[in-house]
């Protein structure tokens, strides 16, 4: 039997993205670019939300809950 991963998955997106947005490296430094520096955090934060409600829908669906 297959075991299920998707909520590790989920963890570990949730942690990586925090991560980045506590990390002082950055793609586009706040302290260069003023407030337009935390559009690339704000991008991994909508993206690992995504990622994360995507994995657990498919989750939802695979145990034949009804979709939300």
């Amino acid at each position: 039997m297959k075991k299920d991963r998707s909520t590790l998955k989920a963890v570990l997106i949730g942690l990586g993205a925090l991560l980045y947005g506590a990390s002082p490296i950055d793609v586009i430094p706040e302290i260069v670019a003023g407030p337009l520096g935390f559009g690339d955090d704000a991008v991994v934060l909508i993206g690992a939300g995504v990622a994360i409600w995507r994995i657990m829908r498919r989750r939802r669906l695979r145990r034949g809950a009804p979709p939300v």
